[in-house]
Protein backbone atom coordinates (compact mmCIF):
# COMPACT_ATOMS: atom_id res chain seq x y z
CA UNK A 1 0.00 0.00 0.00
CA UNK A 2 1.15 3.71 -0.76
CA UNK A 3 2.30 5.69 2.37
CA UNK A 4 1.60 9.39 2.84
CA UNK A 5 4.90 11.09 2.07
CA UNK A 6 4.41 14.22 3.04
CA UNK A 7 1.35 16.63 3.35
CA UNK A 8 0.89 20.55 1.88
CA UNK A 9 -0.59 23.29 2.44
CA UNK A 10 -0.96 26.93 1.72
CA UNK A 11 -3.35 29.25 3.91
CA UNK A 12 -3.31 32.52 1.90
CA UNK A 13 -6.53 33.49 0.01
CA UNK A 14 -5.89 35.83 -2.47
CA UNK A 15 -8.01 37.27 -5.99
CA UNK A 16 -7.99 35.81 -9.18
CA UNK A 17 -9.39 38.01 -11.47
CA UNK A 18 -12.78 39.18 -10.01
CA UNK A 19 -12.88 35.38 -8.14
CA UNK A 20 -12.15 35.96 -4.55
CA UNK A 21 -11.50 34.23 -1.93
CA UNK A 22 -9.25 31.89 -3.93
CA UNK A 23 -6.65 29.84 -2.32
CA UNK A 24 -3.95 28.20 -4.23
CA UNK A 25 -3.48 24.56 -3.05
CA UNK A 26 -0.38 24.02 -5.28
CA UNK A 27 1.13 24.59 -8.48
CA UNK A 28 4.22 23.40 -10.15
CA UNK A 29 6.28 26.38 -9.40
CA UNK A 30 6.24 24.86 -5.77
CA UNK A 31 6.27 21.20 -6.30
CA UNK A 32 7.38 20.66 -9.99
CA UNK A 33 7.02 17.15 -11.50
CA UNK A 34 5.78 15.25 -7.80
CA UNK A 35 2.17 16.42 -8.83
CA UNK A 36 2.43 15.26 -12.58
CA UNK A 37 0.30 15.00 -14.69
CA UNK A 38 -1.57 17.89 -12.13
CA UNK A 39 -0.20 21.46 -12.45
CA UNK A 40 -1.94 23.80 -9.83
CA UNK A 41 -5.45 23.74 -8.05
CA UNK A 42 -7.23 26.58 -6.85
CA UNK A 43 -10.28 26.55 -4.78
CA UNK A 44 -12.56 29.36 -5.34
CA UNK A 45 -14.78 30.19 -2.01
CA UNK A 46 -16.77 29.44 -0.37
CA UNK A 47 -18.14 33.03 -0.68
CA UNK A 48 -20.97 34.79 -1.78
CA UNK A 49 -21.59 36.94 -4.08
CA UNK A 50 -24.15 40.20 -4.15
CA UNK A 51 -26.80 40.52 -6.80
CA UNK A 52 -25.46 42.72 -9.52
CA UNK A 53 -25.93 44.06 -12.82
CA UNK A 54 -22.33 43.58 -13.44
CA UNK A 55 -20.45 40.12 -14.32
CA UNK A 56 -17.58 39.16 -12.37
CA UNK A 57 -14.82 36.51 -13.07
CA UNK A 58 -12.06 36.38 -15.55
CA UNK A 59 -12.10 38.41 -18.84
CA UNK A 60 -10.56 37.36 -21.96
CA UNK A 61 -6.89 35.54 -21.13
CA UNK A 62 -4.93 33.22 -23.09
CA UNK A 63 -3.75 29.75 -22.97
CA UNK A 64 -1.55 27.47 -24.15
CA UNK A 65 0.25 24.12 -23.77
CA UNK A 66 -2.33 22.20 -20.68
CA UNK A 67 -5.78 22.00 -19.72
CA UNK A 68 -8.15 23.40 -17.47
CA UNK A 69 -10.96 21.49 -15.10
CA UNK A 70 -13.73 23.74 -13.53
CA UNK A 71 -15.91 21.80 -10.37
CA UNK A 72 -18.92 23.57 -9.29
CA UNK A 73 -20.19 22.45 -6.14
CA UNK A 74 -22.10 26.02 -5.81
CA UNK A 75 -23.51 28.69 -8.17
CA UNK A 76 -22.98 29.19 -11.77
CA UNK A 77 -20.39 29.74 -14.90
CA UNK A 78 -20.76 30.51 -17.48
CA UNK A 79 -17.35 29.48 -20.22
CA UNK A 80 -16.90 30.96 -23.49
CA UNK A 81 -13.77 30.56 -25.99
CA UNK A 82 -12.46 31.62 -29.43
CA UNK A 83 -12.98 28.49 -31.34
CA UNK A 84 -16.60 28.73 -30.09
CA UNK A 85 -17.04 26.12 -26.95
CA UNK A 86 -18.64 26.79 -23.77
CA UNK A 87 -21.61 26.99 -21.72
CA UNK A 88 -23.10 26.92 -18.51
CA UNK A 89 -22.64 25.07 -15.67
CA UNK A 90 -23.86 24.77 -12.12
CA UNK A 91 -23.60 22.65 -8.95
CA UNK A 92 -22.07 19.26 -9.80
CA UNK A 93 -21.62 19.44 -13.64
CA UNK A 94 -17.43 20.09 -14.70
CA UNK A 95 -15.88 21.80 -17.63
CA UNK A 96 -12.80 20.51 -18.70
CA UNK A 97 -10.84 22.49 -21.49
CA UNK A 98 -8.06 21.82 -23.73
CA UNK A 99 -6.13 24.63 -24.41
CA UNK A 100 -3.25 22.65 -26.43
CA UNK A 101 -2.09 24.89 -29.53
CA UNK A 102 -3.90 27.85 -28.07
CA UNK A 103 -7.60 29.32 -27.09
CA UNK A 104 -8.71 32.77 -25.71
CA UNK A 105 -11.43 32.51 -23.18
CA UNK A 106 -13.37 33.77 -20.24
CA UNK A 107 -15.23 32.48 -17.03
CA UNK A 108 -17.75 34.17 -15.89
CA UNK A 109 -20.20 34.02 -13.25
CA UNK A 110 -23.67 33.37 -15.35
CA UNK A 111 -25.80 36.26 -15.96
CA UNK A 112 -28.86 34.90 -13.39
CA UNK A 113 -26.49 34.17 -10.83
CA UNK A 114 -25.30 37.39 -11.10
CA UNK A 115 -28.38 38.65 -10.82
CA UNK A 116 -30.07 36.69 -8.20
CA UNK A 117 -26.29 36.10 -6.23
CA UNK A 118 -25.39 33.59 -3.58
CA UNK A 119 -22.92 31.10 -2.12
CA UNK A 120 -20.41 29.79 -4.66
CA UNK A 121 -17.30 27.31 -4.58
CA UNK A 122 -15.52 25.70 -7.31
CA UNK A 123 -12.29 24.15 -8.01
CA UNK A 124 -10.11 24.85 -10.84
CA UNK A 125 -7.71 22.15 -11.58
CA UNK A 126 -4.68 22.45 -14.15
CA UNK A 127 -3.67 19.27 -16.33
CA UNK A 128 -0.52 19.00 -17.96
CA UNK A 129 -0.53 17.85 -21.75
CA UNK A 130 2.34 15.17 -22.83
CA UNK A 131 4.89 17.59 -24.91
CA UNK A 132 3.42 15.03 -28.17
CA UNK A 133 -0.20 17.19 -27.61
CA UNK A 134 0.67 20.64 -26.44
CA UNK A 135 0.37 22.04 -29.71
CA UNK A 136 -2.75 19.90 -31.06
CA UNK A 137 -6.61 21.04 -31.31
CA UNK A 138 -7.84 22.87 -28.96
CA UNK A 139 -11.61 21.50 -27.48
CA UNK A 140 -13.91 21.81 -24.67
CA UNK A 141 -15.65 19.30 -22.84
CA UNK A 142 -18.96 20.11 -21.13
CA UNK A 143 -20.06 17.15 -18.07
CA UNK A 144 -23.45 17.27 -16.84
CA UNK A 145 -23.54 16.39 -13.16
CA UNK A 146 -26.35 13.97 -14.73
CA UNK A 147 -23.97 12.56 -17.03
CA UNK A 148 -21.63 11.48 -14.14
CA UNK A 149 -21.50 8.37 -12.64
CA UNK A 150 -21.94 8.30 -8.61
CA UNK A 151 -20.47 4.71 -6.89
CA UNK A 152 -21.63 3.73 -3.62
CA UNK A 153 -19.51 3.15 -1.23
CA UNK A 154 -19.63 -0.39 0.76
CA UNK A 155 -21.88 -0.04 4.17
CA UNK A 156 -22.80 3.71 3.49
CA UNK A 157 -19.34 5.23 3.78
CA UNK A 158 -20.08 7.40 1.16
CA UNK A 159 -20.06 8.12 -2.30
CA UNK A 160 -17.56 8.41 -5.23
CA UNK A 161 -18.15 10.71 -8.40
CA UNK A 162 -16.43 9.72 -10.90
CA UNK A 163 -15.23 12.70 -13.12
CA UNK A 164 -12.49 10.81 -15.12
CA UNK A 165 -10.64 7.60 -15.13
CA UNK A 166 -12.18 4.82 -13.34
CA UNK A 167 -13.16 3.58 -9.93
CA UNK A 168 -14.56 -0.06 -8.89
CA UNK A 169 -15.46 -0.73 -12.54
CA UNK A 170 -17.01 2.63 -13.37
CA UNK A 171 -15.83 5.00 -15.94
CA UNK A 172 -15.85 8.15 -16.25
CA UNK A 173 -17.21 10.63 -18.88
CA UNK A 174 -13.89 12.84 -19.30
CA UNK A 175 -11.77 11.96 -22.19
CA UNK A 176 -8.41 12.59 -20.92
CA UNK A 177 -4.72 12.65 -22.84
CA UNK A 178 -2.73 10.64 -20.59
CA UNK A 179 -4.45 8.01 -17.97
CA UNK A 180 -5.44 9.69 -14.81
CA UNK A 181 -8.09 9.77 -12.27
CA UNK A 182 -10.26 12.54 -10.97
CA UNK A 183 -12.78 11.41 -8.26
CA UNK A 184 -15.25 13.69 -6.05
CA UNK A 185 -15.47 12.09 -2.97
CA UNK A 186 -17.85 12.05 -0.01
CA UNK A 187 -17.77 9.99 3.02
CA UNK A 188 -18.83 9.74 6.44
CA UNK A 189 -16.90 10.12 9.61
CA UNK A 190 -15.01 6.79 10.96
CA UNK A 191 -15.23 5.31 7.47
CA UNK A 192 -12.26 3.64 5.44
CA UNK A 193 -12.35 3.64 1.98
CA UNK A 194 -9.56 2.24 -0.82
CA UNK A 195 -8.44 3.62 -4.01
CA UNK A 196 -6.66 2.38 -6.64
CA UNK A 197 -3.37 3.39 -7.79
CA UNK A 198 -0.79 1.85 -9.72
CA UNK A 199 3.34 1.62 -8.80
CA UNK A 200 4.85 5.23 -9.93
CA UNK A 201 1.87 7.03 -9.98
CA UNK A 202 1.03 10.28 -8.49
CA UNK A 203 -1.58 10.11 -5.74
CA UNK A 204 -3.03 13.14 -4.13
CA UNK A 205 -5.99 13.85 -1.82
CA UNK A 206 -6.93 17.39 -1.40
CA UNK A 207 -9.80 17.74 1.42
CA UNK A 208 -12.14 20.49 0.70
CA UNK A 209 -13.90 20.14 4.12
CA UNK A 210 -13.44 17.12 7.21
CA UNK A 211 -10.81 15.81 8.70
CA UNK A 212 -8.99 12.81 7.57
CA UNK A 213 -6.42 10.43 8.86
CA UNK A 214 -3.82 8.74 7.33
CA UNK A 215 -1.56 5.95 9.88
CA UNK A 216 -0.24 7.71 12.58
CA UNK A 217 0.70 10.93 11.06
CA UNK A 218 -1.49 13.87 12.54
CA UNK A 219 -4.78 14.53 11.52
CA UNK A 220 -5.18 16.40 8.15
CA UNK A 221 -7.90 19.01 8.87
CA UNK A 222 -9.36 21.03 5.41
CA UNK A 223 -7.49 22.78 2.57
CA UNK A 224 -4.68 20.12 3.31
CA UNK A 225 -3.34 18.43 0.45
CA UNK A 226 -2.02 14.68 0.91
CA UNK A 227 0.81 13.96 -1.84
CA UNK A 228 1.74 10.02 -1.24
CA UNK A 229 4.60 7.78 -2.10
CA UNK A 230 5.19 6.62 -5.40
CA UNK A 231 5.93 3.42 -4.11
CA UNK A 232 3.72 0.42 -3.78
CA UNK A 233 -0.15 0.01 -5.17
CA UNK A 234 -3.41 1.58 -4.13
CA UNK A 235 -4.25 3.38 -0.86
CA UNK A 236 -6.79 3.93 1.80
CA UNK A 237 -8.14 7.20 3.12
CA UNK A 238 -9.73 7.27 6.77
CA UNK A 239 -12.41 9.92 7.66
CA UNK A 240 -12.53 11.33 11.69
CA UNK A 241 -15.39 13.56 11.10
CA UNK A 242 -18.06 13.78 7.57
CA UNK A 243 -15.38 14.49 4.82
CA UNK A 244 -15.47 15.60 0.93
CA UNK A 245 -12.08 15.46 -1.48
CA UNK A 246 -10.57 14.90 -4.41
CA UNK A 247 -8.37 12.17 -5.02
CA UNK A 248 -5.96 12.74 -8.26
CA UNK A 249 -3.88 10.37 -9.53
CA UNK A 250 -2.07 9.53 -12.27
CA UNK A 251 0.96 8.26 -14.97
CA UNK A 252 4.00 11.38 -14.37
CA UNK A 253 5.24 12.39 -17.40
CA UNK A 254 8.48 12.62 -16.50
CA UNK A 255 8.81 15.31 -19.09
CA UNK A 256 10.81 18.99 -18.01
CA UNK A 257 7.83 21.50 -17.10
CA UNK A 258 8.26 25.17 -18.80
CA UNK A 259 5.63 27.46 -17.03
CA UNK A 260 5.11 31.25 -17.29
CA UNK A 261 1.51 32.73 -16.52
CA UNK A 262 -1.19 31.14 -18.82
CA UNK A 263 1.41 28.99 -21.06
CA UNK A 264 2.75 25.96 -19.74
CA UNK A 265 5.38 24.40 -22.41
CA UNK A 266 8.66 22.37 -22.28
CA UNK A 267 11.21 24.89 -22.86
CA UNK A 268 12.19 28.71 -22.74
CA UNK A 269 12.26 28.77 -26.23
CA UNK A 270 8.50 27.61 -26.91
CA UNK A 271 7.48 29.58 -23.81
CA UNK A 272 8.64 32.94 -25.80
CA UNK A 273 6.98 31.39 -29.16
CA UNK A 274 3.71 31.09 -26.84
CA UNK A 275 3.86 34.91 -26.18
CA UNK A 276 4.93 35.87 -29.72
CA UNK A 277 2.26 34.05 -30.94
CA UNK A 278 -0.72 35.48 -28.23
CA UNK A 279 0.72 38.70 -29.17
CA UNK A 280 0.22 38.74 -32.74
CA UNK A 281 -3.17 37.20 -32.47
CA UNK A 282 -2.28 33.41 -33.26
CA UNK A 283 -3.78 31.75 -30.37
CA UNK A 284 -7.65 30.71 -30.96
Amino acid sequence: MKTLAFVHRNDTRSAVGDFSPVLSVFSHYELGNTISPFLLLDHLGPGYLKPSSRRQGVSDHPHRGFETVTIVFKGEIEHKDSKGGGGIIGAGDVQWMTAAHGIIHQELFSEAFTAQGGTFEMIQLWVNLPARDKLGPPRYQSLASADIPTVELPDGAGTVRVIAGQFNGVTGPAETHTRMNVLDVRMRAGTSALFNAQVGDTALVYLISGLLQYADAEPMEAAGLAVMSSHHTDFTVDTLEDSHFLVLTGEPMNEPIYGRGPFIMNTFEEILQAFEDSKNGLLG
